[in-house]
Protein backbone atom coordinates (compact mmCIF):
# COMPACT_ATOMS: atom_id res chain seq x y z
CA UNK A 1 0.00 0.00 0.00
CA UNK A 2 1.26 3.47 -0.65
CA UNK A 3 1.96 5.69 1.95
CA UNK A 4 1.40 9.86 1.07
CA UNK A 5 3.61 12.39 2.59
CA UNK A 6 1.93 15.79 2.71
CA UNK A 7 4.65 18.08 2.51
CA UNK A 8 3.11 21.73 2.75
CA UNK A 9 5.78 24.75 1.83
CA UNK A 10 8.39 24.03 -0.16
CA UNK A 11 10.54 27.47 0.60
CA UNK A 12 14.79 27.42 1.38
CA UNK A 13 15.22 24.76 3.65
CA UNK A 14 13.11 22.20 1.76
CA UNK A 15 15.28 20.74 -1.03
CA UNK A 16 17.32 18.05 0.96
CA UNK A 17 14.26 17.18 2.66
CA UNK A 18 12.61 16.39 -0.87
CA UNK A 19 15.85 14.83 -2.33
CA UNK A 20 15.71 12.39 0.89
CA UNK A 21 11.73 11.06 0.58
CA UNK A 22 11.69 10.57 -3.09
CA UNK A 23 15.38 8.83 -3.33
CA UNK A 24 13.36 6.66 -0.43
CA UNK A 25 9.85 6.52 -2.40
CA UNK A 26 10.43 3.43 -4.17
CA UNK A 27 11.96 0.81 -1.49
CA UNK A 28 9.71 2.15 1.59
CA UNK A 29 6.66 2.82 -1.06
CA UNK A 30 6.03 6.17 -0.62
CA UNK A 31 4.61 9.17 -2.37
CA UNK A 32 4.68 12.61 -1.82
CA UNK A 33 2.54 15.59 -2.21
CA UNK A 34 3.64 18.65 -2.40
CA UNK A 35 1.09 22.23 -1.60
CA UNK A 36 2.28 25.45 -1.78
CA UNK A 37 1.62 28.55 -3.06
CA UNK A 38 3.74 29.05 -5.79
CA UNK A 39 4.10 25.38 -7.43
CA UNK A 40 6.44 27.03 -10.33
CA UNK A 41 9.15 27.64 -8.10
CA UNK A 42 9.66 23.75 -7.32
CA UNK A 43 12.91 22.30 -8.83
CA UNK A 44 11.39 20.24 -12.20
CA UNK A 45 13.41 17.39 -11.06
CA UNK A 46 11.48 17.32 -7.96
CA UNK A 47 8.01 18.17 -9.73
CA UNK A 48 8.73 15.53 -12.39
CA UNK A 49 9.58 12.30 -10.18
CA UNK A 50 6.83 9.76 -10.48
CA UNK A 51 6.40 9.41 -6.86
CA UNK A 52 5.71 13.03 -6.58
CA UNK A 53 2.55 15.08 -7.17
CA UNK A 54 2.69 18.88 -7.04
CA UNK A 55 -0.78 20.88 -5.82
CA UNK A 56 -1.48 24.56 -5.62
CA UNK A 57 -2.07 25.33 -2.01
CA UNK A 58 -3.69 27.84 -0.44
CA UNK A 59 -3.18 27.02 3.31
CA UNK A 60 -5.99 29.48 4.24
CA UNK A 61 -8.52 27.70 1.59
CA UNK A 62 -10.15 25.28 4.26
CA UNK A 63 -11.87 23.02 1.19
CA UNK A 64 -8.90 22.21 -0.22
CA UNK A 65 -6.52 22.36 3.23
CA UNK A 66 -8.09 19.67 4.85
CA UNK A 67 -8.57 17.73 1.81
CA UNK A 68 -5.39 17.38 1.20
CA UNK A 69 -4.76 16.34 4.70
CA UNK A 70 -7.43 13.74 4.82
CA UNK A 71 -5.84 12.45 2.09
CA UNK A 72 -2.31 11.73 3.80
CA UNK A 73 -0.73 8.93 5.96
CA UNK A 74 1.12 11.95 7.40
CA UNK A 75 1.73 15.74 7.22
CA UNK A 76 5.22 17.66 7.11
CA UNK A 77 4.35 21.32 7.63
CA UNK A 78 7.36 23.74 6.70
CA UNK A 79 5.23 26.41 6.36
CA UNK A 80 5.46 29.98 8.42
CA UNK A 81 5.38 28.59 12.49
CA UNK A 82 2.21 30.79 12.90
CA UNK A 83 0.15 28.97 10.56
CA UNK A 84 0.79 25.38 11.83
CA UNK A 85 -2.42 25.16 14.05
CA UNK A 86 -4.48 25.25 11.14
CA UNK A 87 -2.69 22.14 9.87
CA UNK A 88 -2.33 20.53 13.79
CA UNK A 89 -6.40 20.83 14.45
CA UNK A 90 -7.30 19.04 11.25
CA UNK A 91 -4.27 16.49 12.20
CA UNK A 92 -6.33 15.87 14.95
CA UNK A 93 -9.69 15.91 13.40
CA UNK A 94 -8.24 13.82 10.47
CA UNK A 95 -6.15 11.52 12.87
CA UNK A 96 -2.61 12.10 11.29
CA UNK A 97 0.96 12.38 12.24
CA UNK A 98 2.80 15.91 11.97
CA UNK A 99 6.50 17.07 11.44
CA UNK A 100 7.30 20.51 11.92
CA UNK A 101 11.10 21.83 12.54
CA UNK A 102 9.51 25.21 14.66
CA UNK A 103 9.04 25.84 18.02
CA UNK A 104 5.72 24.65 19.74
CA UNK A 105 3.59 26.97 20.45
CA UNK A 106 1.48 27.56 23.36
CA UNK A 107 -1.71 26.66 21.08
CA UNK A 108 0.44 23.69 19.24
CA UNK A 109 0.65 22.25 23.11
CA UNK A 110 -2.52 22.90 24.02
CA UNK A 111 -3.47 19.82 21.28
CA UNK A 112 -1.43 17.34 23.36
CA UNK A 113 -4.17 15.47 25.07
CA UNK A 114 -5.70 15.43 21.94
CA UNK A 115 -2.55 13.70 20.33
CA UNK A 116 -2.50 11.63 22.88
CA UNK A 117 -5.80 10.33 22.45
CA UNK A 118 -5.81 9.81 18.98
CA UNK A 119 -2.31 7.77 19.23
CA UNK A 120 -0.70 10.60 17.13
CA UNK A 121 2.50 12.00 17.10
CA UNK A 122 3.16 15.83 16.82
CA UNK A 123 7.19 16.10 16.40
CA UNK A 124 8.49 19.76 16.78
CA UNK A 125 12.08 21.01 16.68
CA UNK A 126 13.23 18.71 14.26
CA UNK A 127 15.36 21.06 12.35
CA UNK A 128 18.65 22.27 13.04
CA UNK A 129 18.22 24.47 16.39
CA UNK A 130 15.73 23.86 17.35
CA UNK A 131 16.63 19.97 16.37
CA UNK A 132 20.20 18.72 15.65
CA UNK A 133 20.72 21.11 18.97
CA UNK A 134 18.34 18.90 21.01
CA UNK A 135 19.16 15.40 20.24
CA UNK A 136 23.18 15.77 20.23
CA UNK A 137 22.77 17.74 23.59
CA UNK A 138 20.53 14.69 24.95
CA UNK A 139 22.85 12.01 23.84
CA UNK A 140 25.72 13.40 25.51
CA UNK A 141 23.53 14.48 28.37
CA UNK A 142 22.15 11.05 28.70
CA UNK A 143 25.54 9.30 28.41
CA UNK A 144 27.15 11.40 31.11
CA UNK A 145 23.70 10.92 33.48
CA UNK A 146 24.06 7.09 32.57
CA UNK A 147 27.87 7.13 34.16
CA UNK A 148 26.59 8.54 37.21
CA UNK A 149 27.21 12.26 36.21
CA UNK A 150 25.87 15.45 37.21
CA UNK A 151 25.36 18.37 34.91
CA UNK A 152 26.82 21.28 36.53
CA UNK A 153 26.60 23.19 32.89
CA UNK A 154 25.32 23.52 29.26
CA UNK A 155 25.85 26.10 27.04
CA UNK A 156 25.10 25.69 23.45
CA UNK A 157 25.29 27.55 20.60
CA UNK A 158 24.64 27.80 16.33
CA UNK A 159 25.26 30.01 13.65
CA UNK A 160 24.16 30.48 9.84
CA UNK A 161 26.97 31.63 7.97
CA UNK A 162 28.87 31.80 4.71
CA UNK A 163 31.49 29.18 4.24
CA UNK A 164 34.83 30.79 4.62
CA UNK A 165 35.89 30.81 1.20
CA UNK A 166 32.86 33.26 0.25
CA UNK A 167 33.59 35.62 2.97
CA UNK A 168 33.45 38.31 0.72
CA UNK A 169 31.93 41.14 2.68
CA UNK A 170 33.24 43.48 5.90
CA UNK A 171 30.05 41.75 7.85
CA UNK A 172 31.30 38.15 7.38
CA UNK A 173 27.59 37.26 6.56
CA UNK A 174 24.79 36.66 3.90
CA UNK A 175 21.71 35.22 4.62
CA UNK A 176 21.10 31.29 4.48
CA UNK A 177 17.81 30.97 5.96
CA UNK A 178 14.49 33.71 5.94
CA UNK A 179 15.64 37.13 6.34
CA UNK A 180 13.19 38.88 8.72
CA UNK A 181 13.90 36.21 11.16
CA UNK A 182 17.80 37.47 10.99
CA UNK A 183 16.40 40.54 11.27
CA UNK A 184 14.01 40.79 14.44
CA UNK A 185 16.21 38.32 16.16
CA UNK A 186 15.97 39.10 19.81
CA UNK A 187 12.84 40.58 20.10
CA UNK A 188 9.95 40.39 22.30
CA UNK A 189 11.14 39.93 25.09
CA UNK A 190 14.88 39.74 27.49
CA UNK A 191 16.90 37.27 26.80
CA UNK A 192 17.06 35.07 30.02
CA UNK A 193 19.66 32.59 31.13
CA UNK A 194 21.47 31.80 34.09
CA UNK A 195 24.83 31.35 35.02
CA UNK A 196 26.75 30.08 37.77
CA UNK A 197 23.56 30.04 39.85
CA UNK A 198 22.53 33.53 38.75
CA UNK A 199 19.76 34.96 36.71
CA UNK A 200 20.78 36.87 33.64
CA UNK A 201 18.37 39.81 32.19
CA UNK A 202 19.20 41.03 28.57
CA UNK A 203 16.86 43.49 27.19
CA UNK A 204 16.96 43.83 23.75
CA UNK A 205 18.45 47.08 23.49
CA UNK A 206 21.65 45.48 24.93
CA UNK A 207 21.50 41.82 23.64
CA UNK A 208 24.26 42.46 20.90
CA UNK A 209 26.49 44.33 23.29
CA UNK A 210 27.07 41.01 25.74
CA UNK A 211 29.08 38.70 23.65
CA UNK A 212 30.76 35.58 24.24
CA UNK A 213 33.85 34.51 21.65
CA UNK A 214 34.75 31.36 21.38
CA UNK A 215 37.00 29.28 18.97
CA UNK A 216 36.64 26.14 16.31
CA UNK A 217 39.41 24.67 15.34
CA UNK A 218 40.29 25.05 11.23
CA UNK A 219 37.64 27.73 11.29
CA UNK A 220 38.61 30.45 13.56
CA UNK A 221 36.90 33.16 15.96
CA UNK A 222 33.28 33.15 16.51
CA UNK A 223 31.27 35.41 18.80
CA UNK A 224 28.17 34.42 20.32
CA UNK A 225 25.12 36.59 21.95
CA UNK A 226 21.94 35.35 23.98
CA UNK A 227 18.73 33.02 22.19
CA UNK A 228 15.62 35.59 24.12
CA UNK A 229 14.96 32.18 26.50
CA UNK A 230 17.34 29.56 27.25
CA UNK A 231 15.44 28.52 30.83
CA UNK A 232 12.63 26.78 28.75
CA UNK A 233 14.56 23.87 28.51
CA UNK A 234 15.89 23.49 31.71
CA UNK A 235 13.02 20.88 33.01
CA UNK A 236 13.00 19.10 29.43
CA UNK A 237 16.64 18.01 29.00
CA UNK A 238 16.31 17.76 33.02
CA UNK A 239 19.00 20.58 34.08
CA UNK A 240 16.75 22.04 37.17
CA UNK A 241 19.94 21.73 39.63
CA UNK A 242 22.48 22.88 36.86
CA UNK A 243 24.26 25.70 37.57
CA UNK A 244 24.32 27.44 34.31
CA UNK A 245 22.20 26.78 30.99
CA UNK A 246 22.70 29.38 28.19
CA UNK A 247 22.09 29.19 24.88
CA UNK A 248 23.16 31.57 21.93
CA UNK A 249 23.53 32.58 18.64
CA UNK A 250 26.54 32.49 16.64
CA UNK A 251 28.18 34.85 14.67
CA UNK A 252 31.78 36.19 13.14
CA UNK A 253 34.03 38.93 15.47
CA UNK A 254 32.85 42.13 15.18
CA UNK A 255 28.81 40.88 13.69
CA UNK A 256 27.41 41.83 16.95
CA UNK A 257 28.53 45.20 17.55
CA UNK A 258 27.82 46.59 13.93
CA UNK A 259 24.32 44.88 13.98
CA UNK A 260 24.12 46.36 17.23
CA UNK A 261 24.17 50.70 14.67
CA UNK A 262 20.66 49.33 13.47
CA UNK A 263 19.03 48.74 16.91
CA UNK A 264 20.22 51.91 18.32
CA UNK A 265 18.92 54.00 15.09
CA UNK A 266 15.34 52.01 15.41
CA UNK A 267 15.69 50.10 11.66
CA UNK A 268 14.92 46.94 13.95
CA UNK A 269 11.71 47.97 14.76
CA UNK A 270 8.59 45.70 13.41
CA UNK A 271 6.10 47.57 15.40
CA UNK A 272 4.70 50.98 13.23
CA UNK A 273 4.95 51.05 9.49
CA UNK A 274 6.26 54.21 7.65
CA UNK A 275 3.37 55.67 5.15
CA UNK A 276 5.82 57.00 2.52
CA UNK A 277 7.69 53.84 2.31
CA UNK A 278 7.03 53.01 -1.24
CA UNK A 279 9.73 54.41 -3.93
CA UNK A 280 11.91 55.70 -0.26
CA UNK A 281 15.50 55.87 -1.83
CA UNK A 282 18.52 53.94 0.78
CA UNK A 283 19.37 57.11 1.98
CA UNK A 284 16.09 59.09 2.51
CA UNK A 285 15.34 56.03 4.93
CA UNK A 286 18.53 56.29 6.79
CA UNK A 287 17.85 59.94 7.28
CA UNK A 288 14.53 59.49 8.46
CA UNK A 289 16.01 58.08 11.61
CA UNK A 290 18.36 60.90 12.14
CA UNK A 291 17.92 64.93 13.40
CA UNK A 292 17.19 67.55 11.27
CA UNK A 293 20.21 69.78 9.75
CA UNK A 294 20.04 72.44 7.34
CA UNK A 295 23.54 71.99 6.82
CA UNK A 296 24.98 68.34 7.76
CA UNK A 297 25.06 65.94 5.16
CA UNK A 298 23.14 62.12 5.99
CA UNK A 299 27.13 61.18 6.55
CA UNK A 300 27.76 63.54 9.39
CA UNK A 301 24.80 63.50 10.82
CA UNK A 302 25.00 59.66 11.64
CA UNK A 303 28.48 59.11 12.65
CA UNK A 304 28.16 61.98 15.02
CA UNK A 305 24.69 60.03 16.04
CA UNK A 306 26.61 56.58 16.68
CA UNK A 307 29.95 58.38 17.51
CA UNK A 308 31.85 56.29 15.00
CA UNK A 309 34.89 57.84 13.18
CA UNK A 310 34.95 57.60 9.41
CA UNK A 311 37.82 55.18 9.75
CA UNK A 312 36.27 52.68 11.86
CA UNK A 313 35.84 49.24 10.48
CA UNK A 314 31.57 49.98 11.19
CA UNK A 315 31.39 52.91 8.94
CA UNK A 316 32.93 50.70 6.29
CA UNK A 317 30.21 48.02 6.86
CA UNK A 318 27.81 50.82 6.17
CA UNK A 319 29.10 52.12 3.58
CA UNK A 320 29.11 48.56 1.82
CA UNK A 321 25.34 47.95 2.13
CA UNK A 322 25.13 51.19 -0.49
CA UNK A 323 22.70 52.73 2.54
CA UNK A 324 23.41 56.41 1.63
CA UNK A 325 22.87 55.54 -2.51
CA UNK A 326 19.73 57.73 -3.53
CA UNK A 327 18.99 56.22 -6.72
CA UNK A 328 18.19 52.93 -4.59
CA UNK A 329 14.94 52.55 -3.47
CA UNK A 330 12.23 50.31 -1.44
CA UNK A 331 9.14 49.51 -3.59
CA UNK A 332 7.59 48.26 -0.16
CA UNK A 333 4.09 50.09 0.63
CA UNK A 334 3.54 50.80 4.03
CA UNK A 335 6.50 48.70 5.46
CA UNK A 336 7.63 48.36 8.66
CA UNK A 337 11.34 49.62 9.55
CA UNK A 338 12.03 46.31 9.86
CA UNK A 339 11.07 45.67 6.71
CA UNK A 340 12.67 48.11 5.00
CA UNK A 341 16.08 46.92 6.38
CA UNK A 342 15.65 43.31 5.30
CA UNK A 343 15.33 44.25 1.98
CA UNK A 344 18.48 46.26 1.89
CA UNK A 345 20.49 43.75 3.08
CA UNK A 346 18.80 41.20 0.87
CA UNK A 347 20.25 43.70 -1.60
CA UNK A 348 23.72 42.71 -0.43
CA UNK A 349 23.80 39.86 1.71
CA UNK A 350 22.09 36.92 -0.79
CA UNK A 351 23.92 34.00 -1.72
CA UNK A 352 25.15 33.81 -5.48
CA UNK A 353 24.16 30.59 -7.20
CA UNK A 354 27.46 28.78 -6.52
CA UNK A 355 28.43 30.00 -3.06
CA UNK A 356 28.09 28.45 -0.15
CA UNK A 357 26.99 28.73 3.18
CA UNK A 358 27.89 26.80 6.63
CA UNK A 359 26.60 25.92 9.40
CA UNK A 360 28.51 26.01 12.96
CA UNK A 361 26.90 24.52 15.98
CA UNK A 362 28.77 24.11 19.90
CA UNK A 363 28.04 22.73 22.99
CA UNK A 364 30.20 22.31 25.94
CA UNK A 365 29.04 20.18 28.46
CA UNK A 366 30.34 20.73 32.78
CA UNK A 367 29.86 17.91 34.48
CA UNK A 368 30.86 15.96 38.11
CA UNK A 369 31.38 12.54 37.79
CA UNK A 370 33.26 10.53 41.43
CA UNK A 371 33.85 13.52 43.01
CA UNK A 372 36.08 15.16 39.80
CA UNK A 373 34.53 18.21 37.95
CA UNK A 374 34.88 17.30 33.76
CA UNK A 375 34.28 19.32 30.73
CA UNK A 376 33.03 18.35 27.20
CA UNK A 377 33.29 20.65 24.31
CA UNK A 378 31.55 19.35 21.14
CA UNK A 379 31.32 21.34 17.84
CA UNK A 380 29.85 20.50 14.40
CA UNK A 381 30.59 22.37 11.11
CA UNK A 382 28.49 21.67 7.79
CA UNK A 383 29.23 23.18 4.88
CA UNK A 384 26.57 23.80 1.91
CA UNK A 385 27.10 22.92 -2.20
CA UNK A 386 25.26 25.81 -3.87
CA UNK A 387 22.66 28.55 -3.20
CA UNK A 388 19.61 25.72 -3.70
CA UNK A 389 21.69 22.78 -1.77
CA UNK A 390 22.47 25.15 1.29
CA UNK A 391 23.98 23.42 4.68
CA UNK A 392 20.65 24.99 6.25
CA UNK A 393 18.23 23.34 4.32
CA UNK A 394 20.83 20.00 5.02
CA UNK A 395 21.06 20.32 8.55
CA UNK A 396 17.29 21.60 8.68
CA UNK A 397 15.55 19.30 6.49
CA UNK A 398 17.41 15.53 6.67
CA UNK A 399 16.22 15.61 10.59
CA UNK A 400 12.80 16.47 9.84
CA UNK A 401 12.67 13.46 6.87
CA UNK A 402 14.05 11.11 8.88
CA UNK A 403 11.83 11.52 11.44
CA UNK A 404 8.73 11.76 8.99
CA UNK A 405 10.08 8.26 7.83
CA UNK A 406 11.13 6.59 11.75
CA UNK A 407 6.94 7.67 12.56
CA UNK A 408 5.74 6.25 8.98
CA UNK A 409 7.70 3.04 10.03
CA UNK A 410 6.72 2.84 13.59
CA UNK A 411 10.14 3.10 14.82
CA UNK A 412 8.68 6.58 16.49
CA UNK A 413 5.33 5.98 18.06
CA UNK A 414 4.87 7.51 21.37
CA UNK A 415 2.17 9.99 20.95
CA UNK A 416 1.62 13.51 21.79
CA UNK A 417 3.22 16.93 21.41
CA UNK A 418 6.56 16.35 21.81
CA UNK A 419 9.98 17.69 20.81
CA UNK A 420 13.16 15.04 20.28
CA UNK A 421 14.92 14.51 23.47
CA UNK A 422 14.34 10.91 23.51
CA UNK A 423 16.87 8.36 22.81
CA UNK A 424 13.88 6.50 20.85
CA UNK A 425 14.12 9.65 18.25
CA UNK A 426 17.39 11.16 18.88
CA UNK A 427 19.34 8.28 18.63
CA UNK A 428 18.20 6.59 14.94
CA UNK A 429 18.46 10.33 13.54
CA UNK A 430 21.79 11.41 14.79
CA UNK A 431 22.94 7.75 13.56
CA UNK A 432 21.77 8.61 10.35
CA UNK A 433 22.99 11.26 10.31
CA UNK A 434 26.37 10.77 10.77
CA UNK A 435 26.14 8.77 6.78
CA UNK A 436 25.95 12.37 5.11
CA UNK A 437 27.93 14.49 7.13
CA UNK A 438 26.52 15.69 9.95
CA UNK A 439 28.45 15.17 12.97
CA UNK A 440 29.92 16.13 16.24
CA UNK A 441 33.78 16.66 17.38
CA UNK A 442 34.25 15.90 21.09
CA UNK A 443 37.09 17.33 23.11
CA UNK A 444 37.88 16.52 26.54
CA UNK A 445 38.73 19.93 28.20
CA UNK A 446 39.56 20.97 31.80
CA UNK A 447 36.43 22.78 33.70
CA UNK A 448 36.13 26.53 33.63
CA UNK A 449 32.90 27.00 34.89
CA UNK A 450 31.85 30.62 34.74
CA UNK A 451 34.15 32.57 32.45
CA UNK A 452 33.99 36.29 34.19
CA UNK A 453 35.50 37.92 30.89
CA UNK A 454 32.76 36.57 28.90
CA UNK A 455 29.56 37.00 29.15
CA UNK A 456 28.16 40.87 30.73
CA UNK A 457 31.44 42.08 30.80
Amino acid sequence: MVRTILVLGAGKSTSYLLDYLLKKSREENLHLVIGDLHPENIPQDIASHQNCSIITLDIFNDEDRRKAIDSASIVVSMLPPRLHIKIAEDCIHFKKHLVTASYVSNEIQELDNDAKKNGLVFMNEIGLDPGIDHMSAMEVIDRIRDKGGKILLFESFTGGLVAPEHDSNLWSYKFTWNPRNVVVAGQGGAAKFIQEGAYKYIPYQKLFRRTELLDIEGYGSFEVYPNRDSLKYREAYGLQDSLTLYRGTMRRVGFSKAWQMFVILGMTDDSYVIENSEGMSYRQFVNQFLPYSPTDSVELKLRHYLKIDQDDIRWGKLMELNLFDDSKTIPLKNATPAQMLQYILEDSWTLEKDEKDMIVMYHKFGYEIDGKKKQIDANMVVLGENQTYTAMSKTVGLPVAMATLQILNKKITTPGVQIPISKEVYGPILSELKSYGINFREYEVPYLGYNPDSIGS
